[in-house]
């Protein structure tokens, strides 16, 4: 198996990504400037004038090593270190080491040079005095210290290249900042509003940007109106049909309840009740309060209320344990998710005799536990479970009373229009069926 480390590496932000595409280019480009232009150019004029001072210092070391005495060495030192600049001391009054800065580069180059072109060089001093170099040279009357100013060796201000470089650098790094912030803005408002779209809220949004943002900032509000279209109609739709149903249906039990065979009419007024029992549960999945704005919703007040509902129907549930920090909220359809929890609430009371509720609100999702001492779900056939009209008699205790299949379906329904989901699990404490309903704040 490939190690996956390395996918982890980059940025996982759109911003930080970008930046690293400028980043990385700007910096390699001054490497590369570095290493070739300094290097080489600066080295190269570094050698070129330090052959320059070769040539001047091989002219006295001749004149010294051609005089005929330690006087008359002196006496030519005399009269030719003034034009030539340099301060020439014979014999030399103590040793000159080999010092060099580590970060100076030409200064690398000057004593490289001048070992090549000498044979006879005890030293070379260029940190003593930042503004001089100190050569030290064999000659027949002893060491002879010769001493110059740097600047005749060295190109003066090589560090302004560097300066100049790294300042236009971060200028340019700083301009394409602000404007690649400006070119992404797009792109996180378009992220943000279908985000918040995906949890059921839907914010103002104008695509803007360039062309291909603006063209997948078009297409989102088309999708999104289409969308909120389509839920509309469904939902006048199935007024419609709740009204024309009702009606017949209602004809039909009256006049079932007037017969005077009431024996007989007892079965088919059961049927009807059915039937008025699977309307209002299909109603409910599909209507699903999809129209019900987004509100601040206090999440341990909503579970309080649905647990003590369900006490006061009769059931076994207790709130066993709330992790919320203080006065949290949440932006919940409080109608639709106090409905999926009291069918979760009602379906665990329903299969078995004892339900525990756990609540926990994070700094991102609201999630709630609802756990029974039921026969639980099979791994195999949760998936199952959570389609509308599916009712699990062989998995699940249907002495309680059977439902129509939909207490499931419209929970998970209800967390995935609060961009949640709905989990279903073994639960731990009871051994019944645990169901984890996530809700995004």
């Amino acid at each position: 198996m490939k190690p996956r480390w390395p996918r982890r590496l980059p940025p996982r932000s759109l911003y930080g990504r970008a930046a690293l595409i400028l980043i990385v280019p700007i910096v390699t480009i001054q490497l590369v400037v570095s290493v070739v232009f300094i290097q080489r150019h600066f080295e190269g004029v570094t050698r070129q004038m330090t052959n320059n001072i070769v040539i001047e210092m091989s002219y006295l070391l001749r004149q010294v090593n051609a005089a005929g005495s330690l006087a008359a060495a002196r006496e030519k030192l005399s009269a030719l270190q003034g034009p030539l600049e340099m301060t020439v001391v014979l014999p030399a009054d103590g040793p000159v080491g080999e010092h060099r800065w580590f970060y100076d580069l030409s200064g690398r180059q000057v004593v490289r040079t001048l070992h090549k072109r000498f044979g006879d060089v005890r030293g070379v001093d260029l940190t003593s005095d930042r503004g001089l170099v100190t050569v030290l040279l064999g000659t027949r009357y002893g060491p002879m210290r010769v001493t110059f100013i740097r600047d005749r060796v060295t190109a003066s201000n090589p560090h302004q290249l560097l300066v100049l470089m790294i300042l236009t650098s971060v200028l340019m790094t700083v301009i394409a900042y602000f404007f690649l912030r400006r070119q992404l803005r797009p792109i996180t408002k378009l992220a943000s509003a279908a985000e918040e779209f995906g949890k059921g809220r839907s914010v103002p949004y104008r695509p803007r940007g360039a062309n291909e943002v603006r063209a997948a900032g078009r297409a989102f509000v088309d999708m999104r109106a289409r969308i909120e279209r389509q839920i509309e109609q469904r939902t006048l739709m199935l007024s419609g049909v709740s009204h024309d149903l009702r009606t017949p249906l209602t004809r039909l039990k009256l006049d079932l309840s007037m017969l005077d065979d009431q024996e007989a009419a007892g079965p088919m007024l059961r049927d009807v009740d059915d039937m008025e029992r699977l309307l209002d549960g299909f109603l409910a999945f599909a209507r699903d309060e999809a129209t019900e704005a987004p509100e601040e919703t206090d999440p341990v007040a909503l579970v309080s209320q649905t647990v003590e509902n369900a006490r006061r129907a009769g059931h076994e549930v207790a709130l066993v344990s709330v992790e919320a920090p203080e006065g949290a909220t949440a932006m919940l359809r409080p109608r639709a998710a106090a409905r999926a929890l009291e069918n979760l609430v009602g379906n665990a009371a329903r299969h078995g005799s004892r339900v525990e509720v756990r609540l926990v609100v994070t700094e991102r999702m609201v999630r709630i536990v609802v756990e029974d001492d039921g026969p639980g779900i099979p791994p195999e056939r949760r998936e199952e479970a959570l389609r509308p009209f599916t009712r699990l008699d062989a998995a699940r205790n249907q002495d309680g009373g059977g439902g129509v299949g939909l207490g499931l379906a419209i929970a998970a329904d209800t967390a995935r229009i609060h961009g949640g989901s709905l989990n279903l699990g073994q639960s731990e404490s009871l051994g019944g069926l645990k169901a984890e309903l996530l809700l995004a704040r």
